[in-house]
């Protein structure tokens, strides 16, 4: 699971939570928002570590509809969603192509994706929360 350095979205948060109900709605539209930034992080990084060997991993890479509740806490979880053609599970391949195996060399390319997606996250959720700003001030 991604985990980012919040510090430049602490404020946002707090901002979003002080909106009470609606904060919700708009919190779920940025995780949604950050949720697609972080897929595209990772598609990136397994085409740039070349983990395609078949592309099925790669394109299985996606989240649920809608961010649940974990713990009071809202999150998107974004993984390889899926089995390949051959019936592997695309998130245990992922898994070994990052941390390896005592045959092949972990490239940590997960990791390398989190850390380009952290800029791209904040972005996107400042986008988020300034569209809906803008919106009331019509």
């Amino acid at each position: 699971m991604a985990r980012f350095d919040t510090s430049g979205i602490n404020k946002l948060i707090d901002d979003v939570i002080k909106l009470g109900d609606v904060g919700q709605e708009i919190g779920d539209d940025m995780l949604m928002a950050a949720a697609e930034e972080v897929k595209q992080a990772w598609q990136k990084s397994a085409w740039r570590n070349k983990h395609i060997a078949t592309s099925d991993m790669v394109n299985s890479i996606g989240f649920p509809n809608k961010p649940k509740t974990v713990s009071g806490i809202r999150t998107v979880d974004i993984y390889p969603q899926g089995k390949d053609k051959k019936g592997v599970r695309n998130a245990e391949k992922a898994f070994i192509l990052h941390y390896g195996s005592s045959r092949i060399k972990g490239t940590h390319w997960v990791d390398e994706a989190d850390e380009n997606a952290g800029p791209k996250v904040q972005e996107a959720m400042e986008n988020v929360f300034d569209d809906y700003l803008l919106s009331l001030e019509v």
